[in-house]
């Protein structure tokens, strides 16, 4: 084979032609990032204003919120259209979203990815139920974020007498991968990457659109090297190869065996989260959990419960699970969201969707913005702004079980705990339980039609979704009902004739007990 395929960042960027519909690949942290491919795709355009009116496709959040991934495509003639499924990693995106100068669409994460499959096999289109109902169905938004998205993405259909989604199939014409290791021939290994999320899929859609696949490695070898089963990407869909030897696998991770998989290492549990309202939060919803359940956890308040898990030293009672394709392990948080530690098994992100919208969760523990009388829940816009739901809809419309993690109110909120009560001493000026959401990420009737379990946990009371919206069903001991709950809402909840109070255990700071 001739080694035509390796070249420098600036030629294989040049590869790219104005109007190209361009995929990345990410989850948050620097996760798959192609970040020498990104960066060099700015400056070219900085230096020569190409390449032009772009239309970036992407499944997850890739950034820092500040100045990489999908912010260094944020330059106005740089892009016309954003087909991403989470947003706020790039402020900069958002802002040009919210201004108009961006066409600003949202695809479902999981979604996205499968997308990729059926443009690959040149299919005609992803037919699933994920999106019913919620601002992705044509019937609604039709996942349009901002008044300038025209375009359609889906159509509703009817199959055997049901309802279905039809996402349109489109045109890829290059994109921006991230690989560890190429040897001679151009084969790719994804060996030390913390994820596979959607490299294959991505890849194939854009070499059978006739696009041009451009990788970013951290190593060359000799031919050879690579066992068969290494190569996720093999030579014959690739087109340009970049060496970036300073390749990391994070922005807060140069490089540790035990997140990409190679290795197993001893570790630590992590401490106790400090008492918060958060920690509350985290306490109430644990109790949901049942040994061997396969459940994910969000981001945000969500994944408190992981840390929480893992405190405890419970891991191994259930199969926890990411979308980005990793089982078990570790999971890390924060702006490490996607990333574990001694991981059980990495799969490609396409299937893991697979799994989940085929039921396969137990548990989803997930996070919201809004909840309202219908018991939707809005994940995806607040406040104007493009957030995107990433994976959301795919877990929340199809797990068994959705515990949503959230604090009551928002924006200056005060509360005094700790001794097995709940006092509030203040009240946020933002409130959540509204009497409409800005935007249906998740619906409630949908939820009621496919026999979903839906709990909405507060640190201030609970909610069970029952027929006709959400219903109060546990008060925090210390609070009253209604100046505390049903007084601080937009709508008037249907409250429990055997309401509860919440256990006095989880209003106590273990730290502190211990």
């Amino acid at each position: 084979m001739k080694h035509g395929k390796f070249m420098t960042a600036a030629d294989a960027v040049a590869l790219i032609p104005d109007g190209a519909t361009i995929g990345l690949i990410g989850g948050g942290g620097g996760l798959c990032e192609a970040m020498c491919l990104h960066e060099a795709t700015e400056k070219r355009f900085l230096e020569t204003g190409h390449p032009a009116n772009m239309t970036l496709v992407h499944a997850l959040g890739i950034g820092n919120r500040k100045d990489t991934g999908i912010n260094r495509f944020a330059h106005k003639g740089m892009v016309r259209k954003v087909i991403g499924g989470h947003w706020p990693w790039s402020p900069r995106m958002q802002q040009m979203a919210a201004n108009n100068e961006i066409e600003a669409h949202v695809l479902p994460g999981g979604v996205a990815m499968q997308m990729m499959r059926e443009i690959a096999a040149k299919r005609p289109g992803l037919f699933t139920h994920v999106g019913l109902g919620t601002f992705i169905d044509p019937r609604i938004d039709g996942g349009r974020m901002n008044e300038a998205a025209r375009d359609p993405l889906c159509e509703l259909v009817e199959i055997g007498g049901k309802e279905y989604l039809r996402y349109l199939p489109f045109q890829m014409d290059a994109c921006l991968l991230k690989g560890s290791i190429a040897d001679d021939d151009g084969n790719i290994s994804l060996d030390e990457e913390p994820a596979n999320v959607d490299s294959y899929a991505m890849a194939a859609a854009v070499h059978n659109c006739g696009g041009k696949v451009i990788v970013q490695v951290r190593k060359r070898v000799a031919n050879g090297e690579l066992g068969a089963r290494q190569v996720r990407i093999p030579s014959a869909i690739v087109d340009a190869i970049v060496v970036d030897p300073g390749q990391t696998q994070g922005y807060e991770i140069g490089y540790d065996p035990a997140i990409s998989g190679e290795k197993r290492v001893e570790e630590d549990a992590p401490g106790i989260p400090p008492f918060t309202a958060r920690s509350i939060v985290a306490e109430r919803a644990r109790t949901e959990l049942f040994d061997g359940a396969v459940i994910n956890y969000g981001f945000g308040i969500p994944d408190q419960v992981a840390t929480l898990v893992a405190a405890l030293g419970e891991r191994e009672r259930y199969y926890q699970t990411i979308e980005h394709g990793t089982y078990g392990g570790t999971l890390l948080t924060g702006t490490l969201f996607g990333y574990a530690r001694n991981a059980t098994a990495m799969i490609d992100g396409p299937s893991q969707f697979d799994f989940y919208s085929g039921g396969g969760l137990d548990i989803a523990f997930l996070g919201f913005g809004q909840v309202d009388a219908a018991g939707n829940v809005n994940a995806s816009k607040l406040g104007g702004v493009p957030v995107g739901p990433g994976g959301f809809i795919d877990i929340a419309q199809n797990a068994r079980k959705v515990v949503f993690c959230g604090t009551f109110d928002a924006k200056g909120t005060d509360i005094s705990s700790g001794n097995g009560d709940l006092s509030i001493l203040r009240h946020g000026d933002v409130c959540k339980f509204v009497g409409k959401v800005d935007q249906i990420t998740f619906s409630g009737l949908q939820a009621v039609q496919q026999g979903q379990e839906i709990l909405y946990v507060t640190e201030r009371c609970v909610f069970r979704l029952g027929p006709d919206g959400p219903v109060l069903t546990e008060i925090a001991p210390g609070i009253d009902v209604q100046a505390d709950v049903v007084g601080r809402m937009e709508f008037t909840p249907v409250i429990s004739p055997e309401l509860k109070t919440m256990d006095a255990a989880f209003f106590k700071d273990r730290v502190k007990a211990a």
